[in-house]
């Protein structure tokens, strides 16, 4: 059984082990504080022997160790080292994620967690509901009072049978056992956790919520960044707003406000621009080529949704379409409801000779073409094409 010297001390970042085993790359030690990663904290790295720890997990009641190259074998009396700078920072986010949670789940008690990842280069809990910004800014106050204030954190063991344990932040079912570790910080969080964390909250030194994104059916994902790196992170953020205010034309407490008017603003007309162009297709006439109706046309707009649904609709009364959306950018549909034209194959050829790039189905194929100025052109030889294949038939 290996002793995890993570456990006993997470401060620890230098032992001396024995080899216990090997199994190719892999090498178990008779003791280890390289902690393998659990409860969302991904696993430390580090030097064995001064070769590269590329990976630790846990293997039954074993921790083995990744190293690539290495010559040992067991009984081998070694020194180790855990990437400190690494290991702290993981340390820090995981105690800070605990505190951010536990904030906003004072907010929104409905809350729940649904998985955390804590990682040198991203730090993020999602949660199965959305949540405010003005829930999240007083969530993330009451965290770096909690930081401010250098809380203890402690870990103890707690029985299932526990009469406390509904105080406890903890998915019971999850634990195997009848006997679970809980993190306590000060008098503000205590959560069952298994993970490794800091000693007093003061060295966390800050935290910043940045950015809140969809986790799609899981729900969402709150981002965060400690330390340092949340200090210059929210210095960058508040120089974006303060450009973005001052493009605004209005006072900082009004900017929400401002950018809300300008995307409804936006909204509608791009609702009224969509229903336009909706009405322009529907009034096309279409060029009978033997006895088939072909439709086509070039509009000013981005809105693929609508030229989608119309060369949908086309093509299943039996017509062809060539439809042509043109902003920035030239975005081509075409499609057939009748065999004998090869979308595909006739879209590919075309946008070829213009740089771009297209494809498909035989009775639907889409493309997009850098250059507007080859409108015309480009929808001259479709046109083309698809009366070669129709004469064809």
């Amino acid at each position: 059984m290996c002793i995890e010297i993570f456990e006993q001390d997470a401060y620890v970042f230098e032992f001396e082990a024995s080899v216990t085993s090997v199994e190719g790359d892999w090498v178990s030690l008779d003791a280890t504080a390289f902690y393998p990663g659990g409860g969302g904290q991904v696993h430390d790295l580090g030097k064995i022997c001064g070769l590269d720890v590329k990976e630790v997990r846990r293997k039954g009641g074993d921790i083995i160790h990744s190293v690539p190259k290495h010559s040992l074998k067991a009984g081998d009396k070694i020194w180790c080292s855990v990437d400190w700078e690494r290991r702290y920072d993981l340390m820090k986010g995981h105690t800070a994620e605990h505190l951010l949670f536990g904030s906003l789940k004072r907010e929104v008690p409905e809350l729940n967690i649904v998985k955390i990842f804590i990682s040198p280069d991203s730090k993020y809990v999602i949660v199965d509901t959305d949540v405010p910004w003005d829930s999240i800014k007083k969530a993330q106050e009451s965290v770096n009072s909690a930081i401010r204030d250098n809380l203890p954190v402690t870990k103890s063991t707690v029985s299932k049978d526990d009469p406390d344990i509904g105080e406890i932040r903890a998915k019971l079912e999850r634990i195997e056992g009848d006997v679970m570790t809980v993190v306590e910080i000060g008098d503000v969080d205590v959560a069952a956790c298994s993970g490794i964390h800091v000693r007093e909250t003061e060295e966390i030194v800050a935290l910043l919520v940045d950015r809140k994104v969809s986790a799609g059916k899981d729900g969402v994902a709150i981002h965060f960044r400690i330390g340092d790196d949340a200090i210059s992170r929210s210095m960058e953020l508040s120089n974006i707003c303060l450009q973005m205010i001052e493009t605004l034309g209005t006072k900082p407490e009004d900017a929400v406000k401002a950018a809300q008017n300008i995307r409804h603003e936006a909204g509608t007309k791009a609702s009224q621009l969509r229903t336009a162009v909706s009405r322009l297709i529907a009034d096309l006439r279409p060029e009978t080529m033997n006895g088939i109706p072909v439709y086509s046309g070039i509009f000013d707009t981005d809105d693929r949704n609508t030229m989608t649904d119309a060369a949908e609709k086309i093509k299943n009364g039996g017509g062809v379409a060539v439809l042509f959306a043109k902003s920035e950018t030239i975005s081509v549909f075409l499609s057939s409801g009748t065999k004998g034209i090869d979308c595909s194959k006739v879209l590919k050829d075309a946008v070829s000779k213009t740089n771009g790039r297209g494809g498909g189905k035989a009775d639907f194929a889409q493309g997009g073409v850098p250059d507007v100025t080859v409108a015309e052109t480009l929808m001259n030889d479709i046109l083309t094409a698809v009366k070669n294949s129709i004469a064809q038939k």
